[in-house]
């Protein structure tokens, strides 16, 4: 008899210590799972500009009430919760990537996002939305929090609603698997000839987005940019990168909006 009392002693602080783990876990997330169903619904492949993308059905979102309220939920959302570095991550590049869209739809139609901007105020210092009851611009998502992180894959994940961007993924980003995920874009992007990386072994050179120029800063720390993307690309291509002597040239950054 004891020691079957024992075993219900047991039996319920287990099952204490699951609640409370799972209990953490949950007060952690945001649910993201509105913007699932919005990208799936309103991104698909598209030409433009000569540059295979995923497009945004900017005209058709900008109707949906799930975005509307989606973007208003953020506003009521305890950043507290966030307690791990991979709960932030995930956090604010689904949140830079809700608002740079929602920065289009609130100004549609317009031809480039830097068209919200003027000469006084650029795009990205404009209020983008409000997130934990504190007004946003995506400056302050992408410099003050997300590259403060130390975490450079998060370039090809944020997507500034542009065509030479980094495809907005038809998925919202998740904690379990964010790791996966940002490979998955670094490989994809990088595939990419008319934006993200192309080679010409004849002349020894590269040609690699403008985004690792502007930040090539937040590469250093895992030995340049070069080493870093060559992770991502085939044993032949690694190769090619790897000669000290290659020369590096910059792809035109196509700011025309991401959709339609």
């Amino acid at each position: 008899m004891r020691d079957i009392g024992l075993f219900r002693h047991l039996q319920v602080l287990l099952l204490g210590v699951f609640f409370v783990f799972s209990y953490s876990s949950n007060i952690e997330a945001f649910d993201f799972s509105d913007w699932d169903t919005l990208v799936k619904k309103y991104v698909a492949p598209k030409t433009l500009d000569g540059v295979l993308i995923n497009a945004i059905d900017y005209d058709r979102l900008k109707k949906d009430s799930v975005f509307l309220g989606l973007a208003s939920r953020l506003k009521d959302y305890p950043l507290e919760n966030l307690q791990s570095q991979e709960s932030r991550l995930t956090f604010w590049i689904n949140v830079y990537n809700i608002l740079a869209a929602k920065m289009i739809t609130d100004h549609y139609p317009i031809e480039s996002i830097k068209d919200v901007g003027s000469i006084f105020k650029s795009v990205w210092k404009r209020p983008a939305g409000n997130v934990g009851g504190e007004e946003r611009t995506l400056n302050d998502i992408e410099h003050e929090i997300l590259r403060k992180m130390d975490e450079p894959r998060i370039h090809v994940a944020i997507v500034c609603a542009s065509v030479s961007c980094p495809d907005l993924r038809p998925e919202s980003y998740k904690v379990e698997k964010l790791s996966d995920q940002l490979d998955d874009q670094m490989k994809k992007f990088l595939l990419s000839r008319e934006k993200g990386m192309k080679l010409d072994e004849k002349k020894n050179r590269v040609y690699l987005s403008s985004i690792f120029k502007w930040f090539a800063d937040d590469f250093e720390s895992r030995g340049g940019v070069l080493k870093f993307i060559s992770q991502y690309v085939s044993p032949e291509e690694r190769k090619v990168l790897s000669n000290s002597k290659i020369k590096i040239s910059y792809l035109d950054y196509n700011w025309r909006i991401n959709g339609h």
